[in-house]
């Protein structure tokens, strides 16, 4: 079964839409519009992009984490790893 377009009304008084999945999972928001006839189109644009869009990751890669004493500390840094202190703290 197919998910529905909810147009809806934000806290700023403006247009927006969210994707809901049949069990009522909401999938995804729009940023506002105008008015409904603009919302309408850019669903339409959705139907028409979502079914052929390719995945593009731009993620960043999270940060090596490691344990270091003091002196560690400072070239780890460097290498851009984050460090914890001894209780656990960034």
């Amino acid at each position: 079964m197919a998910g529905t377009f909810e147009l809806f009304v934000d806290e700023e008084s403006r247009i927006r839409f969210r994707m809901v999945m049949p069990d009522g999972h909401v999938l995804a928001v729009s940023g506002q519009f105008t008015d409904k006839r603009a919302a309408a189109a850019a669903i339409e644009e959705v139907r028409e992009c979502a079914g052929t869009g390719l995945i593009r990751d731009v993620v960043l890669p999270a940060p090596e984490i490691v344990r270091a004493c003091p002196h560690q500390a400072r070239h780890a840094a460097r290498r851009g790893v984050r460090v914890l202190g001894s209780l656990g703290a960034a």
